[in-house]
């Protein structure tokens, strides 16, 4: 085994390793000196047997728990929780190493979804990526890939939506010399271009129906069949998935497989429209600016900030290099930016502000859900990983209607 530790959570979380014979309590010559509600003197014993670790309790008045089940000794295994007395201590088989995430945001809920994803990208579990379009599912794609363990191969990209049937298929799992007219050579496809490294599929709403059952095959099977060919060829890809449509209403009006949606949808991220992250504004305005050699006045700052920007931060990168290109050399006014909105989807969008308002609240609710369901209803934990405070985080159990005693074991 590689050398344990104990993480104590409090407000001050540490992190101590564990040697062969380790005592904890309120008594000052405790190895591991606790303080608290409900802990005796000499409370429990963690120690070295054969090749593993075992903790005892030393008839203590209130009990030694582990996973919420009291015990008077128990084998512990990687990230057991240990609960004595009014603390909370998690045994690990080795130090963890936070995997950091090269994306961040000024806005909370963002920043810690983002930040999730450092974990995520040392998997090789498929992630899907729902969003509207405009929002940098593409950015999120490469940024998974490059803090990856393929990281070393390859990342190639498919357009689901650019290329006819015909030619989708060939670009996906490649086509033998005469498959088809213009099949001239033999041609590897995107599966084979990205061995051993990412295939990022853009836009997998748009795949064809009679596609999707190819792609499931593909991915349940881990080989394809290039176009013409009379053989399959075993694949080794890592797949992340995009699209702006709704996948779900799509399976009901039966445009899309289940099956594939179930097979592509084990890891989701839902990156916010622009208008419901406005922190990021002027980051993201000035790291574009930057690039194409484009300044901002005070003023067209502010008016920048009141568009609603349907086309997300596409849009904002399309008018930067648009002021770049009609006004090179000039300070960008409140009088150019009124004359470089693009205002063909103002009047579509302006019918759903009010649906699109709520939606970094909906963001906001599932990220509170989703580390409830991890801490299994610990609320000290839940609002350490979202950066809270408790109190804050108790106010939003309220607001959402959140009912915690779903979430114990």
């Amino acid at each position: 085994m590689n050398q344990p530790f104990l993480k104590i959570l409090s407000e001050n979380t540490r992190t101590l390793p564990l040697t062969e014979f380790m005592t904890l309590g309120k008594d000052t010559h405790c190895q591991i000196h606790l303080e608290g509600a409900q802990i005796s003197e000499r409370h429990a014993r963690i120690e070295k047997k054969d090749d593993a670790y075992l903790i005892r309790d030393l008839r203590s008045g209130f009990g030694t728990f582990v996973n919420d089940a009291r015990v008077m000794e128990a084998y512990l295994q990687d990230g057991d929780i240990i609960r004595i007395g009014s603390q909370e201590l998690i045994f690990l088989e080795k130090l963890e190493h936070e995997a950091h995430f090269p994306l961040k945001s000024r806005n909370e809920v963002w920043h810690q979804e983002l930040q999730s994803l450092g974990n995520v990208a040392k998997t090789d579990f498929p992630v899907l990526i729902l969003g509207p379009s405009g929002t940098g599912k593409d950015v999120i794609a490469q940024s998974l890939h490059e803090t990856s363990l393929r990281s070393h191969g390859p990342l190639v990209s498919v357009n689901c939506s650019a290329l006819s049937e015909t030619l989708i298929e060939s670009e996906l799992f490649g086509h033998v010399k005469g498959s088809f007219t213009g099949a001239i050579n033999d041609r590897k496809g995107a599966f084979e271009a990205a061995r051993g490294g990412t295939l990022f599929l853009d836009e997998i709403g748009d795949l064809s129906y009679s596609l999707q059952a190819k792609l499931l095959r593909a991915l349940e099977n881990n080989e394809i069949r290039p176009v013409g060919s009379d053989r399959n060829v075993k694949t080794d890809v890592r797949i992340i998935a995009a699209t702006h449509q709704n996948l779900t209403e799509k399976i009901k009006d039966g445009a899309f497989r289940s099956d594939l949606y179930f097979r592509l949808n084990v890891l989701t991220v839902t990156p916010p429209a622009l208008m419901c992250r406005m922190e990021d504004f002027e980051e993201l305005i000035y790291s574009f600016a930057r690039k194409m050699k484009v300044r901002f006045s005070f003023g067209a700052l502010a008016r920048l900030k009141k568009h609603p920007w349907p086309g997300n931060i596409r849009e904002l990168k399309n008018l930067v290099s648009r002021a770049a290109a009609i006004y090179p050399r000039e300070q960008i006014t409140e009088t150019h930016v009124e004359k470089l909105l693009d205002r063909t989807l103002l009047e579509k969008h302006d019918d759903k502000t009010t649906t699109n308002i709520p939606v970094i609240k909906e963001i906001e609710k599932q990220m509170i859900l989703k580390r409830l369901t991890a801490n299994r209803g610990n609320q000290r934990r839940t609002a350490q990983d979202l950066g809270m405070p408790k109190s804050t985080l108790h106010d939003r159990l309220k607001y959402y209607n959140i009912d915690i005693s779903g979430f114990k074991v």
